[in-house]
Order: C-alpha cells, then structure tokens, then sequence
C-alpha cells in the first residue's frame, strides 16, 4: 500500500479477529530466547516492533523459525540460549520499538563486549536516565549522543551486578520489566524498590504473568518492592499470544459510531491487559456492548461525554477521542502526560487531526477537553508517523461528509500491519 491514501466514507460492519497483543508477544519472545530449550510460540503478528525485538534476538545468537497460520497469523519456533548469547552483529538497531529498546538493553548489560544500541524516529529522543542511573551507580561504562541514541555500551565494562535497584516508577513501566527478565539470572538476589507511584501497574502484570509462564518466580509487595531470586532458569513450552485489547479499541469505537454491529474476537475476557478498560471506559459513555464467544459485539450507540483517566491506559487516547468527539457533551481527558513521549506527542497529533476534521478539542498541558458535534467534515489529515493516529482517522471518516486524505498511512506497520485490509473487510472504501 502506498503511504497516501484515500478513504471514502463508509460505515463498517461485521466480524474481525483482533490481532494479538503486541506486548505479551514482546514478553514471550524474550522469554524463550533466555530458555534452554526450543519454545514454541503462537499467534504472532509480524508488526515492525515484533520484527524489532526478533532482530536483536538474532544478532545475540538466538535462531528462530516463522510457520504460517491462519490470515495474517505466525507461529514462532525459537532455540533458546539462556543466557549464553553470542554477538552475531554488535549493532542493535530497535527501530521505532520503545518496548524492544528497554525490555531488553538490561540484557545487554549482562556481558562485556562492545554494543551500539541505535533507533529511528522518536525512539532516539525516548528517556533512558533509568537505566543511566543504574549504569553510574555499578560504574558500567558507557556513551551516548547527549542523552539520544546511539547508545555505545563500551568493550571490555563490568556486567550487571545484582543488588538493590532504586527506580522511578512515574515515567514507564518498561524499565520494571527490562529489569525483571534480566535479574533473574544473575548469581545473587536483587530487590526493586519504587521511589515513586508505579504507573501503567497492568503492564507488570502482563510481566510477571509472562515470566510465571516461564516459571521465573517474581515476589511483588504492592508494587512498591519486587523481590527477584536469582540463579533461575528459564524454562521451555508452547505459548499462545492474546488478543490486544489497544487494537480492540478501534474497532469497538468504528462499531459505536457507526450504523453496523461489529463483531471483535481473539480476545481474552479475562485478560491482564491494562487497555481492557477501553470495554468499561466506552460502557460508562453510554455504549451498547454484549459479551459474544471469544470477544465482544459493539452496536450502534447514543454515547455522552465523561471523564477518563488514561494515567494506566494511555495506548485508548487516539481511539477514544473519536468516539467523545461524536458524543453528546463534554469529556475531558485527564493525567496524559505521558503521551507527550510516544510516537508522536498524542495530546497534540490526535486532537490537531482531529481539529482539522471539524471536531471541537482544546488541548491542556497534560488534558484533552472535547466537545460533542454530529459529524466530520472530510479533509486532508496526517498521520504523524503515529500508528495510532492513523487508525483513528481512518475510523472517524465514517462519519465524514467528505473523503479523507491520509498521509502516513503505513505507519499501521509498527503494530497492525493487517489494519487496512480489516478496514476494507469490514466495508471500509479506500484507494491509493
């Protein structure tokens, strides 16, 4: 597809699967390359950050194997290593994947040779003083472009030691579980304290779930201390990804506003996942929702305004910001600040999208207050490189008077490389 498009208004209708949750896919794949033994991994959708993640796997060492599912689905053979890595390529280059960049720069930490770590896009401005703290404290040398990527981790430096590790829990959750795959094996117990509030605490779940399935033993006292033994050994298995509830979102928003059921399945009802909120979240705004098997049906909605705060869901932002902009009243959207590091600045690339379609939105220093209209004018529209702000433009031209022109189209790729052809599939109109 080209990365200009044009989506004619349509209302959508019918069945999709959702396609599963890019974070446990993330948090399977580091598990089974740190077991000893040959893992199987299913339901994997080959986003960007997944083919991030699955890079720097290879360049440690760790091979792997694609088979062929249904639709757009893979399964993943992976000869884990433990924690015997061998650099095939001292360079690692994380993409656009914030996650692929923190889960596993611990994990580099654990042996002494030369590393670049490098990005693209915003992941090179992403914060990482977490893991400099940490770096300073246990005298790991290393040198970075004034904060940014690259990151050299420099040759012949001392290792991870473990210990007790003071972290800053309010700026993201990433760093927790970076930490938490890697301590594990270290030869001594290590202790995570928080300084601060955890935020995004349904993340660590989703962790230490995961590291369960693995039978690493995590000890969580109120998410304020973690308790990590060391000496543990990954173990092996057959895993399969959930479906991914801040994907779900889009299509659960489509349903609400438009003049169709929609149908979305592949999902986990009783899912860990922070982004399950999106189902009360859209239920406390009025929306029609029934429980189907394996997903949820949303209807068409008469839907008002409200107050959400996305402190522990921030991923809905694009998404929800349809649907209130299409509600009767005012919602306000509370405790965004960290959307300002994401793809793009969410506070401002969705409401200025949004905006130029008609809708009524003021942007505060880490709020969004909006007010209902009826419809979307049509328009040309960009997608800021954000995966998510395309999704959600594309859901909003079904209440468009006009075609949609979107460029950035293709930022889809990063999490939902299938979006468009769900789009279509569901009576979607677009051309190229």
């Amino acid at each position: 597809m080209k990365d200009k498009i044009t989506i004619y208004p349509q209302y959508l209708g019918g069945e999709v699967k959702i396609p599963p949750s890019k974070s446990m896919a993330h948090r399977y794949i580091i598990g089974a390359a740190l077991s000893q033994q040959e893992v199987n991994i299913k339901n994997i959708e080959a986003s960007k950050d997944i083919e991030a993640t699955l890079e720097v796997m290879s360049n440690l060492g760790v091979n792997f194997y694609r088979g062929k599912e249904n639709d757009e689905r893979l399964s993943l053979i992976i000869e884990g290593h433990g924690s015997n890595f061998k650099l095939n390529n001292k360079i690692f280059n994380c993409n656009e994947s914030g996650s692929t960049l923190r889960f596993l720069l611990p994990l580099l930490l654990l042996f002494s040779e030369e590393v670049i770590i490098e990005g693209k896009g915003k992941l090179k401005e992403r914060p990482l003083d977490v893991y400099y703290e940490i770096m300073d404290e246990q005298g790991i040398a290393y040198s970075n472009d004034g904060g940014k990527l690259p990151l050299t981790l420099v040759g012949g430096r001392k290792t991870l030691q473990p210990g007790h590790f003071k972290v800053r829990g309010d700026i993201s959750s990433q760093f927790i579980t970076g930490l938490l795959y890697a301590l594990p094996l270290l030869e001594g117990d290590s202790v995570i304290e928080m300084t601060t509030t955890l935020e995004s605490r349904p993340y660590i779940d989703l962790t230490i779930k995961a590291l369960a399935d693995f039978d690493i033993k995590i000890e969580n006292e109120n998410y304020q201390i973690f308790k990590i033994p060391g000496n543990q050994k990954y173990s092996s298995g057959i895993y399969e990804v959930e479906g991914d509830y801040s994907q779900l979102a889009f299509f659960a928003v489509a349903g609400a506003i438009g003049k169709n059921e929609i149908r979305c399945t592949g999902i986990d009802r009783h899912s860990l996942q922070g982004d399950k909120a999106i189902v009360d979240i859209m239920k406390k705004m009025g929306a029609d929702i029934d429980e189907v098997t394996g997903g949820f049906l949303f209807k068409p909605s008469k839907t008002k305004g409200c107050v959400i705060d996305i402190k522990e869901c921030p991923d809905l932002v694009p998404a929800l910001c349809v649907l209130a902009s299409l509600s009767k009243g005012e919602t306000k959207i509370i405790n965004g600040e960290r959307l300002k590091i994401k793809e793009s600045n969410r506070l401002e690339s969705t409401a200025k999208e949004l905006i130029k379609l008609g809708a009524d939105i003021s942007i505060g220093e880490d709020s969004l207050t909006i007010r209902g209209i009826d419809g979307f004018t049509g328009g040309v529209v960009d997608s800021w490189n954000d995966h998510r702000v395309a999704m959600s433009l594309g859901i909003a031209s079904q209440r468009a008077e006009g075609q949609l022109i979107l460029t950035g189209a293709n930022s889809v790729a990063k999490s939902y490389p299938s979006f468009w052809s769900d789009f279509v599939k569901l009576g979607g109109k677009i051309s190229e």
